[in-house]
């Protein structure tokens, strides 16, 4: 059986028949609760090639045809918004301590690590760099940036890209809507992540089902058991897509990226969680799983 990495090598050099769709189509393919096609989204983008949340590693992501990429919010001393995962500089950057310590100036002196650790020329971008790179060419899911809400928001219509975002919070349904009302449910989609192994869970699915009906739920469950004792099959009933994760075997019982391809059992990994109703998947081989998808006539 040909390998998925050698599939995902010919995919990345792959003509342009294979470009990026404008994302205008993605968007109506992201909102359309029957579609067959699977959106794919890359985790802190092509992380693999590129310096996790960075520019590069964003237009990589667009290039090998992703629907979506996935980012990370921090502010820095003075307000500015910019692209960073951890609470610390210390792993992806030159510097250390906590952004929030330093003015954005301060910030553009340091410069971003690789996979390795090892240093770039790279600069920390700032949100609005983010967006304006995915411009009319992917969506971007807005992770770690919750507690930036409006100030997200701000940036998205600055940039012109509202419609392309998606931003989500492990929150019920009622703290959500205390704290964002004027925008939950706005032209700006929102997503809440329920860990189904959590008390509650159930509980705050149907709340979300009365009270919001979101585009899409994020499902994390440790086992198969947690994800087969929830409710989580009324969700598409509604009309919301289901999001998978297929990062760590935490959040997906096993079923991941891993599974899928170092152990060549993607039948047992992408395959299992497509049997069981996903219908976006977050992925940190973006490459490989298109060409899974692309292979089944699941992704254009």
């Amino acid at each position: 059986m040909k390998s998925f990495l050698s599939l995902a090598t010919a995919l990345l050099f792959a003509a342009p028949a294979l470009a990026q769709q404008p994302v205008q189509a993605i968007i109506r393919t992201f909102k359309d609760p029957n579609t067959k096609q699977v959106i794919v989204v890359a985790h802190r983008a092509d992380w693999r090639h590129e310096p996790e949340n960075s520019i590069p590693a964003i237009e990589s992501a667009i290039k090998m045809g992703v629907d979506m990429v996935e980012i990370d919010l921090k502010k820095s001393k003075d307000g500015v918004l910019l692209l960073m995962h951890d609470e610390t500089l210390d792993r992806t950057t030159t510097g250390h301590g906590k952004p929030a310590d330093y003015t954005w100036a301060e910030l553009q002196k340091l410069t971003l690590k690789n996979e390795h650790g090892g240093p770039t020329r790279l600069r920390i971008p700032t949100f609005e760099q983010c967006m304006l790179a995915a411009k009319g060419k992917v969506m971007v899911n807005i992770d770690k940036g919750y507690d930036y809400y409006q100030d997200a928001y701000d940036v998205l219509v600055k940039t012109g890209t509202v419609d392309h975002a998606l931003i989500k919070s492990y929150e019920t349904y009622a703290t959500a809507k205390a704290a964002n009302g004027k925008l939950l449910g706005g032209q700006l989609l929102y997503m809440p992540i329920i860990g189904l192994g959590k008390p509650g869970a159930n509980a705050s699915i149907r709340e979300y089902e009365e009270q919001l009906k979101p585009v899409a739920y994020e499902l994390n469950f440790a086992t198969d058991t947690a994800l087969t004792h929830s409710i989580y099959q009324t969700i598409p009933k509604t009309g919301s897509k289901l999001w998978f994760n297929g990062l760590w075997a935490s959040q997906n019982a096993g079923h991941d990226d891993e599974r899928s391809v170092e152990e060549n059992q993607p039948a047992d990994g992408w395959g299992w969680l497509l049997a069981h109703g996903a219908t976006i998947i977050q992925t940190d081989r973006p490459a490989e799983l298109l060409a899974y998808l692309r292979a089944r006539k699941l992704h254009k």
